[in-house]
């Protein structure tokens, strides 16, 4: 068999198909998610600690420098922890959201088994 026909039967075979959907599917759902982390949770939570913007939270290590004639500019070397954060969150959020597709789709799975022996 060719390269390029074993190739073919592999692409057009239901598992490629469905993990192709799951990837496309898995990359709207981090922009969801990423958009529900960055636009709903973060502000409410910045605004009670103080209005802090977590985005912005950050431990400078070393302060840029602003480009001269003769240096050029550097950025400032810092930690950006508040970015951190923000991406936990978002970890969280997803795993959550796992948990609970897997949770349903097992309690599912456990019906259709249930009912089997029933029909048969």
């Amino acid at each position: 068999m060719g390269f390029v026909q074993e190739f073919k039967e592999f692409a057009v075979k239901g598992n490629a198909m469905d993990m192709a959907v799951g990837i496309i599917l898995g990359a709207a759902f981090n922009k969801v998610v990423n958009s529900i982390v960055n636009d709903l949770i973060m502000p409410p939570i910045g605004l009670a600690i103080g209005g802090v913007d977590f985005k912005n939270l950050m431990v400078v290590l070393k302060e840029g420098v602003a480009a001269t004639e003769t240096v050029p500019a550097a950025p400032p070397v810092s930690i950006k922890y508040g970015l951190f954060i923000n991406t936990c969150i978002e970890f969280l959020i997803v795993a959550f959201s796992v948990f609970i597709i897997v949770k349903m789709m097992n309690r599912m799975i456990r019906k259709r088994e249930e009912q089997k022996p029933a029909a048969a």
